[in-house]
C-alpha cells in the first residue's frame, strides 16, 4: 500500500494480511483528503484505523495530531512498525483498544476530523453515535458505510455531503 499525497507521497507501507481489516482503496482515500483541502495543523482521529492507511494519509497532508485506534493485534503491530519506519513518531500515536472502550475511556479527547471506516459485516450506529462526542464544533465526522445501506442518524451532527463509490458511500457531518 502506499501514501497517495503531501510530503510522505508515494511512500509504500505493510498492511496486515488477510481479511480482518478492510483497506480503504486509494480512489476513496484520495477522493475524502482532496475533498477536505488543506488539514494542516489539525487533529484527526482514525477509529477502526486497520492498516492505518488514514492515519499516515492524514500526517503526510498536514495534521498535528493523528491518534488510530485498532483492536486487532496483528494489525497494531504493523502500524506501529509503519509509524516508526515513515518517521511520524511524535505525529501518529497507535492505540491498541475496541474503539468503545477507547472512547469510554478518552471522552474529553476533541479531534477536528473524526474518520469512522468501521467493519462492514456489522454496522453498529450505536457505536458512532458514541464516537461523535470526540468532534469539536464544527468539526467533521466522516463515515465509511456499505452503499446499499441507510446511512445512520447521528445525533448533534448534520449530514452536509455524501459521495457514492462502487461498495461504498461516504458521509460528512458536521458537528
Amino acid at each position: 500500500m502506499r501514501i497517495i499525497a503531501g510530503k510522505l507521497g508515494g511512500l509504500l507501507f505493510k498492511a496486515p494480511r488477510g481479511r480482518r481489516t478492510h483497506p480503504m482503496s486509494d480512489r476513496i482515500k484520495g477522493a475524502i483528503f482532496n475533498s477536505l483541502g488543506s488539514i494542516e495543523g489539525l487533529s484527526v482521529l482514525d477509529a477502526f484505523a486497520g492498516s492505518g492507511s488514514l492515519a499516515y494519509e492524514s500526517v503526510s497532508r498536514g495534521a498535528n495530531v493523528v491518534v488510530a485506534v485498532e483492536s486487532d493485534k496483528r494489525a497494531v503491530k504493523i502500524m506501529k512498525e509503519n509509524v516508526e519506519k515513515l518517521r511520524i513518531q511524535n505525529q501518529c500515536k497507535v492505540v491498541h483498544a475496541n474503539v468503545s472502550s477507547w472512547s469510554s475511556n478518552n471522552k474529553d479527547q476533541m479531534f477536528d476530523i473524526v474518520i469512522a471506516d468501521p467493519p462492514y459485516d456489522v454496522p453498529r450506529p450505536e457505536l458512532l453515535q458514541k464516537l461523535t462526542r470526540h468532534t469539536k464544533d464544527n468539526g467533521l465526522f466522516i463515515l465509511s458505510w456499505p452503499a446499499k445501506t441507510d446511512l445512520p442518524e447521528l445525533n448533534g451532527l448534520k449530514l452536509e455531503d455524501v459521495r457514492q463509490y462502487s461498495g461504498a458511500q461516504v458521509a460528512y457531518y458536521r458537528k
